[in-house]
């Protein structure tokens, strides 16, 4: 759980720092008031980016060379993992873990897991096949330990191979050993796929029968990128032709799918657009669940953009229901000051609230004294 948190020059917030954080944070204020923004911090310090730009330079307060976020994470038995993350206008990135550096974003991944729903999660539902790949791998990650290097793995030969089939001159004995191992990795990549999945359906199916108690039965299908009845090597094989007369590997992992159904039909089609987050939430929530289920249990950490928009106070109420008994740390964003109230589980500690206004970020009503303070520099 996130215990600390300092923000310098993330967007609009030049100075804050979060001590004695909760496990359910309620962050309240006008749009534009850096709400978002905290967020943002706390999914750079896990991921090393924001979950709303693809490039530094426009999360760096204007005028700052970089913007920097520090944590520490408190673990089971008392333990403190300091973490820090600092992004440079030019795209550079200094992670650390412990105080030490450390060159991989997957350091810090394992370390802070943190799930994100907003607007932009809808795309789990209508958007292209690659977000729901990158949803499943989140979770693949955190529980297959094979995973990780069958990715790189696959991934390296993938290029390697379809640089290959790309020249003019294709040299076949160096075609036929960079595609045995690619098949090789993909068969371990999407064995670790398809563990996870077992998992994650029957939690998804539980979740979403209690968020959704009208709707049909909600649904996953999982698609491995190629015809299921044959290895992936004979797969590669008889799209060998294709392959080279356009270039690229055409089937694999790469074109892996999750659909997600009602009653059999595309969820995307078929559902509201309040339904359809509160599937996301669903989908979400599952995988927090799953981790939970691991013979070395997990927690992840929940950023969450304005839960009150799109859905009523019975389903809000429910989803809420649902992160309190994942034990998830949760960090909520609303407009209104008690936008939240009466939501969340009334036999469960209150959350801590914050009301945050042009960049600075102020503790209101902390859950226990002494919790929740919060400073901001150079304001």
């Amino acid at each position: 759980m996130l215990s600390r948190l300092d923000i310098y020059n993330v967007r609009n917030l030049e100075a804050v720092r979060l001590h004695g954080l909760g496990r359910a944070c309620v962050l309240f204020g006008e749009n534009g008031s850096g709400k978002t923004s905290v967020l943002e911090a706390i999914h750079m310090l896990s991921l090393a980016r924001s979950f709303r730009a693809s490039s530094a330079r426009s999360v760096i307060r204007h005028g700052e060379p970089h913007c920097t976020v520090y944590g520490e994470v408190a673990q089971a038995g008392g333990a403190v993992r300091a973490l820090g993350v600092q992004r440079e206008t030019s795209g550079m990135a200094m992670l650390k873990v412990a105080g030490r550096p450390v060159r991989n974003v997957s350091s810090l991944v394992a370390e802070l897991p943190v799930l994100v729903i907003n607007a932009d999660s809808f795309q789990l539902l209508v958007g292209p096949p690659a977000g729901r790949r990158r949803f499943l791998d989140w979770g693949v990650f955190h529980v297959e330990h094979e995973f990780f290097p069958a990715w790189q793995r696959f991934q390296r030969c993938i290029k390697q191979r379809n640089t290959l089939l790309r020249r003019d001159k294709l040299a076949p004995e160096e075609l036929a050993a960079w595609t045995r191992d690619l098949a090789s990795a993909g068969e371990r990549l999407t064995a670790c796929r398809r563990r996870y999945f077992d998992q994650l359906v029957p939690v998804f199916g539980e979740v979403a029968a209690e968020l959704l108690p009208e709707c049909e039965a909600v649904g996953l299908r999982f698609r491995q990128g190629w015809d299921a009845s044959q290895p992936y090597e004979a797969a590669l094989a008889a799209t060998a032709g294709s392959d080279r007369e356009q270039g690229y590997t055409h089937v694999g992992p790469q074109r892996a799918e999750i659909a997600v159904t009602v009653g059999g039909h595309s969820a995307a089609d078929t559902l509201s657009r309040g339904q359809q987050k509160l599937v996301v939430c669903a989908l979400k929530l599952a995988q927090g669940h799953v981790l939970r289920r691991q013979e070395r249990p997990m927690t992840c950490s929940y950023l969450i953009d304005d839960l009150p928009s799109e859905l009523d106070a019975i389903h809000t109420r429910r989803v809420c229901d649902q992160l309190q008994a994942l034990g998830a740390q949760v960090f909520i964003t609303c407009i209104a000051e008690n936008a939240m109230a009466g939501m969340w589980p009334a036999a469960a500690v209150p959350p801590q609230l914050f009301h945050v206004e042009q960049g600075r970020v102020t503790p209101v009503g902390p859950a226990n004294p002494g919790a929740g303070d919060a400073v901001e520099d150079g304001q």
